[in-house]
């Protein structure tokens, strides 16, 4: 302005828009802090104190009294906080405890500890739970993966420290019953048994039983089997001690003793060859001199037995054996023949794939998967095309008849008179405890 009047000039009027814009930033910055403020103190009474970072806890535990509670040398105060939470099939712990507003320090302190005795990136699933201190230190921190599965980061007089939990388990000793009305998984089912224990009494009775072929309606069956609790909490099935199956008159039992199972004369389930060489859904063609071809047409012989299941089921060696051919074979495709003893060979047609390391040569085991159902040679749909023959004579693999099994050692023979009468008293809800074969 001086050097307008100096230059002779009408000095410029005030400009009263420039003062109002300045008012009007002040008043919005004021504005902004205003709410920023507010806004953290509504975080501060929402979330409560944030647990402090690992650094100042320890710097705290220092220099700060603290009256410990001891328990199995560990020093714990008496928790003011707990956070707990679930980890997602898809999810990972650091996400799951971020969602819990764990500090980044706390959750890299918990990591660190599990990271050597677990492989954080593979789990499928979880729960956690955590304790924390008056002061928002962490006290303990336990990961449950499977109720059998637990590991703990714990805090002690030396720092902080890392476990994998013994988990104690309850066995109890059930008795299942059932009758079947359509199938022995829907039996089963409805005497409020899992699948995995269907499976588990069908492969014990599988040299005696074909299940999907020799069930009635009106069957009855009972099974003897070890529980595990945790608590209240069923965990999972352990060891079936004893298995029976009755049709009409006909009573079938399997008494466990050893690692193996017999019947009540002492003489092996388990025979040299499986009823059945897969798990199928239906028998889709049975043997027969004569029945017509579904793709070359006009009547042929069809010996042997198509068993209609999904691609991809396993396909088990019905009996210990060696592989003599493998690959592909015209009409029937993919192809396995194996030889055992006594002059038997098997054939396994339509394979998807052979079995790992199933080649020319290779000796099987009973119920080692040899390949895979598929539909490749002249098939309709995925099922196996089973074959059985003796001495080169093709035989019916629904009807033959194969050697019992090996019976019980003379040695054994009086304690496994003992067992057999108190597990069938046992199944029969009679009040004994069988106590375990040595």
């Amino acid at each position: 302005m001086d050097r307008e009047i100096a230059a002779g000039k009408e000095p410029s009027p005030p400009d009263p828009g420039k003062g109002r814009r300045r008012r009007k930033g002040l008043l919005l910055i004021a504005g902004i802090l205003l709410v920023g403020l507010g806004f953290g103190a509504y975080l501060w009474i929402l979330l409560g104190r944030s647990p402090k970072a690992p650094q100042e806890a320890i710097q705290s535990l220092e220099t700060k009294e603290v009256v410990p509670v001891e328990r199995e040398g560990s020093v714990e105060e008496a928790p003011s906080r707990m956070i707990e939470g679930e980890i997602g099939r898809r999810s990972t712990l650091v996400k799951a405890l971020s969602a819990k507003h764990v500090p980044p320090p706390w959750i890299e302190l918990i990591v660190s500890k599990l990271k050597p005795l677990v492989n954080l990136r593979k789990i499928k699933g979880g729960r956690f739970r955590s304790t924390w201190d008056k002061d928002g230190s962490l006290i303990r921190f336990e990961l449950e993966l499977a109720p059998t599965e637990v590991y703990e980061v714990r805090r002690d007089s030396k720092g902080y420290g890392a476990a994998k939990e013994k988990i104690s388990l309850d066995v109890r000793l059930v008795t299942v019953k059932g009758e079947i009305r359509s199938s022995l998984f829907e039996a089963m089912e409805a005497a409020g048994e899992q699948d995995c224990l269907t499976m588990a009494f069908a492969d014990i009775l599988a040299w005696e039983i074909d299940f999907y072929k020799d069930v009635q309606p009106g069957d009855r069956f009972a099974l003897l089997v070890e529980k595990l609790y945790k608590g209240d909490r069923f965990v999972q099935y352990g060891t079936i001690q004893a298995v029976e199956y009755q049709r009409g008159e006909k009573i079938l039992r399997g008494i466990r003793y050893g690692d193996a199972y017999y019947n009540e004369e002492g003489l092996s389930l388990k025979k040299a060859f499986l009823k059945v060489p897969l798990r199928f859904t239906r028998v889709s063609s049975r043997f027969s001199r004569g029945r017509p071809h579904p793709i070359l047409g006009g009547v042929r012989p069809h010996l042997g037995v198509d068993y209609a299941a999904p691609t991809g089921t396993p396909v088990w060696a019905v009996a210990d054996g060696t592989v003599v051919y493998c690959g592909w074979n015209e009409g029937f495709g993919k192809q396995v023949i194996l030889r055992h003893r006594n002059g038997y060979m098997s054939y396994y047609g339509h394979l998807s794939r052979y079995g790992r390391g199933i080649k020319v040569g290779k000796s099987v085991r009973q119920k080692e998967v040899i390949g895979y159902v598929g539909s490749t040679g002249l098939s309709t749909g995925p099922h196996l095309d089973y074959r059985l023959a003796k001495a080169g004579v093709f035989r019916n693999p629904l009807s033959e008849v194969f050697p019992k099994g090996s019976p019980i050692g003379k040695a054994e023979w009086e304690p496994f008179q003992k067992r057999r009468d108190e597990i069938i008293a046992a199944l029969h809800g009679e009040n004994v405890s069988p106590e375990k074969p040595k």
